[in-house]
Protein backbone atom coordinates (compact mmCIF):
# COMPACT_ATOMS: atom_id res chain seq x y z
CA UNK A 1 0.00 0.00 0.00
CA UNK A 2 1.59 3.14 -1.56
CA UNK A 3 0.77 6.24 1.27
CA UNK A 4 1.52 10.20 0.71
CA UNK A 5 4.59 11.60 2.41
CA UNK A 6 4.19 15.18 3.65
CA UNK A 7 6.83 17.73 4.70
CA UNK A 8 5.59 21.09 5.33
CA UNK A 9 6.94 25.08 6.88
CA UNK A 10 3.01 25.76 7.73
CA UNK A 11 2.52 24.94 11.40
CA UNK A 12 3.89 28.16 13.32
CA UNK A 13 7.32 28.30 10.12
CA UNK A 14 8.49 24.85 11.59
CA UNK A 15 8.67 21.81 9.40
CA UNK A 16 6.67 18.86 10.06
CA UNK A 17 6.77 15.84 8.17
CA UNK A 18 3.09 13.23 8.22
CA UNK A 19 2.20 10.70 6.66
CA UNK A 20 -1.88 10.74 4.87
CA UNK A 21 -2.59 7.40 5.44
CA UNK A 22 -5.54 7.85 3.75
CA UNK A 23 -9.49 7.46 4.98
CA UNK A 24 -11.41 10.21 7.31
CA UNK A 25 -8.66 9.93 9.71
CA UNK A 26 -6.84 12.92 10.94
CA UNK A 27 -4.75 10.94 13.20
CA UNK A 28 -1.57 10.87 11.21
CA UNK A 29 1.88 9.65 11.82
CA UNK A 30 3.87 13.05 12.32
CA UNK A 31 6.91 14.23 12.57
CA UNK A 32 8.11 17.61 13.99
CA UNK A 33 11.58 18.69 13.32
CA UNK A 34 11.13 21.86 16.10
CA UNK A 35 13.10 24.21 14.00
CA UNK A 36 12.17 26.86 11.30
CA UNK A 37 15.74 26.57 9.55
CA UNK A 38 17.47 25.03 8.13
CA UNK A 39 15.43 22.45 5.79
CA UNK A 40 15.65 19.21 6.92
CA UNK A 41 18.01 17.01 5.37
CA UNK A 42 17.29 14.50 2.57
CA UNK A 43 19.06 12.25 5.42
CA UNK A 44 16.89 13.55 8.15
CA UNK A 45 13.55 13.44 6.09
CA UNK A 46 14.47 8.82 5.79
CA UNK A 47 15.38 9.32 9.78
CA UNK A 48 12.24 10.40 10.12
CA UNK A 49 10.39 8.73 8.36
CA UNK A 50 11.82 5.18 9.65
CA UNK A 51 10.95 6.63 12.92
CA UNK A 52 7.36 6.44 11.73
CA UNK A 53 7.28 3.16 10.27
CA UNK A 54 7.70 3.85 6.71
CA UNK A 55 10.39 3.65 3.67
CA UNK A 56 10.33 5.92 0.47
CA UNK A 57 9.16 4.05 -2.47
CA UNK A 58 11.18 2.73 -5.43
CA UNK A 59 12.02 5.61 -7.82
CA UNK A 60 10.20 8.35 -5.99
CA UNK A 61 11.95 11.29 -5.85
CA UNK A 62 10.72 14.77 -3.46
CA UNK A 63 8.01 17.23 -5.11
CA UNK A 64 8.05 20.86 -4.05
CA UNK A 65 5.08 23.29 -4.41
CA UNK A 66 5.04 27.10 -2.90
CA UNK A 67 1.54 27.44 -1.15
CA UNK A 68 1.04 31.66 -1.52
CA UNK A 69 -0.75 33.18 1.77
CA UNK A 70 -1.38 36.28 0.21
CA UNK A 71 0.78 38.74 -1.65
CA UNK A 72 2.57 40.13 0.89
CA UNK A 73 2.62 36.79 3.59
CA UNK A 74 5.59 34.62 3.42
CA UNK A 75 4.73 31.39 1.32
CA UNK A 76 4.45 28.00 2.73
CA UNK A 77 6.57 25.05 1.05
CA UNK A 78 5.05 21.86 0.73
CA UNK A 79 7.22 18.69 -0.35
CA UNK A 80 5.41 15.11 -0.82
CA UNK A 81 7.12 11.84 -1.86
CA UNK A 82 5.30 8.42 -1.81
CA UNK A 83 5.95 5.86 0.83
CA UNK A 84 5.11 2.53 1.94
CA UNK A 85 4.55 1.08 5.24
CA UNK A 86 7.81 -0.90 6.64
CA UNK A 87 6.72 -3.84 9.45
CA UNK A 88 6.73 -1.19 12.34
CA UNK A 89 3.71 0.94 10.67
CA UNK A 90 0.88 1.16 12.72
Amino acid sequence: MRCSARLTNSFAGEWELYVVTGGMSLEWPEHAFERALPVPTLQERQEALTLLGYTIADGACWEWQEIPTGSMDRVELLASIDVAPTGGAA
